[in-house]
């Protein structure tokens, strides 16, 4: 086996490795995706979340967005999203993020959410009208769904899923043993079963996990099997990276040559497409999951 480096939790504290390195956001396009989320009050999760591709990514005139505010109930150990009792969700949102994807002009799009516990439906009818309002507008455009965990309402499932998307996708985070400290509001066998109902109701499946949390290896490929057997047919791996002091902290970087042994290993198992490298996030390069 191929020794790779490894970077320690206490190497993090000084700087992050140069293949972390990322431009900073420039370009007209950049500029143009800008000003139509500003214009239209839009939430992304490129900004919200402190994605490290957000300048690739709008610089292509894409970007995520964001549905149903800004503020999540839960309270995840990694996560850049602010927490806490959202306000009141805008009821004419659908309407507008449906026309921004159109002035955009995008053939694929990905629209994601906070969660929503407090609602009934967890979101679920917003959800459907984003979607079917977007394909109404620009038929032509393929649309991947994010969606939380609905804490196992089916109902809400089936209606979230039902609108039109041709991908649906669904991240557990991590492997099982780190749930109760990343995703303490989360479980991961429910996480697991929400993908294979998804993958019943006839949809593509995907997720995303992070790595560098102190997960191990055969925990990894643990994970990869149990997404395999739970219908998951693509699986994005990417480095944690920690927003702020209050979330958990980087256990190791994780070095490039590994997430590729990572990824020949998950198709391997029977995935049927791995995006695996340090600045993959679970939007990045998207539109290659469509017709996998």
């Amino acid at each position: 086996m191929i020794e790779l480096p490894v970077i320690s939790k206490e190497q993090t504290k000084t700087k992050k490795p140069n293949w972390l390195r990322v431009k900073l956001p420039v370009g007209k396009e950049y500029a143009k995706v800008r000003k139509l989320v500003d214009e239209h009050k839009l939430h992304t999760i490129c900004e919200s979340g402190n994605c490290p591709n957000m300048g690739e990514c709008w610089g292509a005139g894409t970007a995520t967005f964001m549905i149903l505010g800004n503020v999540c109930t839960r309270s995840c150990s990694f996560c850049a999203v602010a927490t806490g009792r959202p306000p009141e969700y805008d009821k004419d949102e659908p309407r507008r993020v449906a026309e921004a994807i159109q002035l955009m002009g995008v053939k694929h799009a990905v629209i994601t959410s906070v969660n929503r516990d407090e609602l009934k439906d967890r979101g679920a009818d917003v959800w459907y009208r984003t979607v079917t309002e977007t394909k109404k507008l620009s038929p032509e455009t393929t649309i991947e769904t994010l969606i939380p965990d609905v804490k196992g309402n089916w109902e809400a499932l089936y209606k979230m899923i039902s609108a039109g998307q041709e991908v649906v996708s669904h991240n557990v985070e991590t492997v099982e043993r780190l749930y109760r400290r990343v995703r303490p509001q989360a479980k991961y066998k429910r996480s697991l079963e929400q993908i294979k109902l998804t993958k019943e109701y006839g949809k593509r499946t995907k997720t995303g996990i992070m790595l560098g949390l102190g997960e191990k290896e055969d925990e990894i490929y643990r994970a990869m099997d149990d997404l395999v057997a739970h219908g998951c047919d693509i699986l994005t791996l990417g480095q944690y990276l920690q927003p702020t002091r209050r979330h958990i902290e980087v256990a190791e970087f994780v070095h490039p040559e590994q997430f590729d042994i990572y990824r020949e290993e998950g198709l391997k198992r029977g995935l049927k497409y791995v995006e695996s490298g340090p600045l993959v996030r679970s939007s990045y390069h998207a539109e290659r999951h469509v017709n996998v």
